[in-house]
Parts: C-alpha cells; sequence; structure tokens
C-alpha cells in the first residue's frame, strides 16, 4: 500500500512536534516535510513530492492562505487542509474561496479524526470538522441576499448526495435518473450558484441552509 506522503507547515514547533507524534501510529501516512515558515515549505516543496499539506492559517510572513494559493499554482497535485486555532466563519470562508483548500480542522482536533481527514481529502473528496460547518451556517445567517437563489428539490437533493461524495454515476443509480440528467442538474447547480467546484457549492449549500448540521 502507497503511503500518504504529508509536509506540515506551522511557526510553532511544538505543533508540528504534536502533530508528528500523532499521526506517527498511522502506518499509511508518512510524514516527508515539515517547515516553519511558508517560504521554508514552498523551497522544500521544489524537492519534495508531497500528497498532503496540512498548513497553519495564521503565520508570520506570508499566511497560510497566501501559501496554500502558492502551492495550488506551482503544484496542483498537493491537496490542502487547513489547521488552526480560529473557526471563525470569515476566516473558513477567506481560506476556501481564496486557496482552493480540501479541508478546514481546529488544532484541538483528535488524532483519528485528522487521519480520517487527510485519507479522505487524499482520496479526492473534501473534510469539515463539525463545529466549522456550523459556523458557515452562522455566516449564511448573516448574509442577506438581494436576489435569492431557487433551489428546485430534484437540485437540493443532487447537492445532498455531492456532499456525500456521490459520483455522477452513484447519484444517477441512486435517484433513478440517467447520469446525462445529473450532469444537466450539476451545471444548472454550479450556474445558478456561481460556484466554480464542489468545494465552494457544499460551502454555499451551507452558508444558504440547503446542507444542515
Amino acid at each position: 500500500m502507497n503511503k500518504i506522503r504529508i509536509a506540515i507547515a506551522d511557526d510553532h514547533q511544538i505543533i508540528i512536534d504534536g502533530l508528528v507524534s500523532l499521526l506517527a501510529k498511522y502506518p499509511q501516512l508518512e510524514i516527508v516535510a515539515t517547515a516553519n515558515s511558508a517560504m521554508s515549505m514552498l523551497e522544500l516543496l521544489k524537492k519534495t513530492t508531497v500528497d498532503i499539506l496540512l498548513t497553519d492559517v495564521m503565520m508570520p510572513g506570508m499566511n497560510g492562505s497566501e501559501l496554500a494559493k502558492q502551492v495550488r499554482e506551482r503544484y496542483p497535485a498537493v491537496k490542502i487542509i487547513a489547521l488552526s486555532m480560529s473557526g471563525l466563519a470569515q476566516t473558513v470562508s477567506d481560506m476556501i474561496e481564496g486557496a482552493d483548500i480540501a479541508g478546514y480542522l481546529l488544532k484541538q482536533t483528535n488524532a483519528a479524526e485528522l487521519a480520517a481527514a487527510i485519507q479522505k481529502v487524499y482520496e479526492g473528496g473534501i473534510y469539515f470538522q463539525e463545529d466549522i460547518l456550523q459556523e458557515l451556517a452562522k455566516l449564511g445567517d448573516e448574509k442577506k441576499k438581494a436576489v435569492p437563489v431557487k433551489i428546485t428539490n430534484r437540485e437540493r437533493q443532487l447537492i445532498e448526495l455531492i456532499e456525500k461524495d456521490y459520483s455522477s454515476k452513484e447519484i444517477a443509480g441512486a435517484l433513478n435518473i440517467s447520469l446525462h440528467t445529473v450532469e444537466t442538474h450539476r451545471k444548472n447547480i454550479m450556474r445558478k450558484t456561481e460556484t466554480g467546484n464542489v468545494l465552494l457549492l457544499v460551502k454555499w449549500a451551507y452558508e444558504n441552509n440547503i446542507l444542515q448540521r
């Protein structure tokens, strides 16, 4: 079994040491790089193959959001999970919209949840901690839309299945509709919500109470 290669960026060495210790008991995970600054991590990525980057959000100099943007531009195969002390909705929203991250967890998460998040993101999914999803829903409550987006019941069903990582083929089977119909619905949903990918769609759905926790 191929190991999942992980890099960790955090300006506090004690956090890095703690993460390395927490993840050491999972044989499928391998820490291949650590850095105390965004610039140092970018240098390491030039010579290190990485599958998942765990990055702090608030770092001096180049912050986690800017690091994530640059990593996505230079190394698009690397998937990014943000780890932060802050679960404030606006901070999370900025990371999703600006940095195209695939996951967000609070630093006080336990080892099992962190390992599960890494595995899910590695397999192409997204992972947001329960507290983070609740914060996104609160942010939606605070927003006032001039023109509300109308979502049909069928589109709502699709969004719920998309959030559960169902493929288009699996959605077609679950809803007993054709694959072509699923793809048409997906395009319409993305157009209506002005979201360009699954992560932004899920964020939008929580903010607008289409998805709830």
